[in-house]
C-alpha cells in the first residue's frame, strides 16, 4: 500500500466535504470542485478527517489509493487556500497586461498574444514583466501557467522568453570562430 494513501486528510474549518458513490465534493471559500472516484479506493470521512484505503489487494489499487488522497489533498488545500504560479517576463519590449479574464501579451512577435483565462482562474500582473495566475485547481492554474510560458520559452543563448519566477535558465557560450 501506498505510504501516501496512510495519511489521513485533515480538513480545516469551512471546507465542506461530500461524498457519493462515483464522485467527491470539496466546498470551500475559493470555491468547489468534484472529482470522480476511483472503483479501486475506498474513503471513509471520520468528523474532519478523510482516510483512504485500497478496495482490495493489487498494485493498482494501493497506488490508486496514494494518486486519490493527492488528489483530493490538493482539492482541500485550493478551495481553502489556493494556488498560484508566478511566471516572469525577460526581453527588452516584453510587456504583459491582465485585461479582466484576458492576459494581453507583447514579446516580440509582430502581433500582441491574446490568452483567455477560463472561469475559476485569476490572472494579475503587478508589474510589466510579472504575470501572477492563480485558482483553487491546482491542475489547471499549472497547465494554463505552462502555456502561456509555451508562447516564449526562455532561450539558451540571452535567457530572453517567459519563465516561472523561481526557474534558473542555463545559458550556453555562443560559437567561437
Amino acid at each position: 500500500m501506498s505510504r501516501v494513501g496512510k495519511m489521513p486528510i485533515a480538513v480545516p474549518q469551512g471546507v465542506d466535504v461530500a461524498l457519493s458513490a462515483e464522485q467527491i465534493t470539496v466546498k470551500g471559500s475559493n470555491g468547489t470542485l468534484t472529482r470522480p472516484l476511483s472503483a479501486l479506493v475506498t474513503v471513509k470521512k471520520d468528523g474532519s478527517t478523510l482516510s483512504f484505503a485500497p478496495a482490495n489487494d493489487t498494485p493498482e489499487a494501493g497506488a490508486m489509493s496514494g494518486t486519490m488522497r493527492a488528489l483530493v489533498a490538493n482539492m482541500v488545500g485550493g478551495v481553502s487556500k489556493g494556488f498560484e504560479r508566478k511566471l516572469t517576463l525577460v526581453g527588452v519590449g516584453f510587456r504583459a497586461q491582465a485585461q479582466g479574464q484576458k492576459l494581453n501579451l507583447q514579446i516580440g512577435f509582430s502581433h500582441p498574444v491574446v490568452k483567455e483565462m477560463p472561469a475559476g482562474i485569476k490572472v494579475v500582473t503587478p508589474t510589466q514583466t510579472e504575470i501572477v495566475i492563480s485558482g483553487a485547481d491546482r491542475q489547471v492554474v499549472g497547465q494554463l501557467a505552462a502555456e502561456v510560458r509555451a508562447f516564449r520559452p526562455p532561450e539558451p543563448y540571452k535567457g530572453k522568453g517567459i519563465r516561472y519566477a523561481e526557474e534558473r535558465v542555463v545559458l550556453k557560450e555562443t560559437k567561437k570562430k
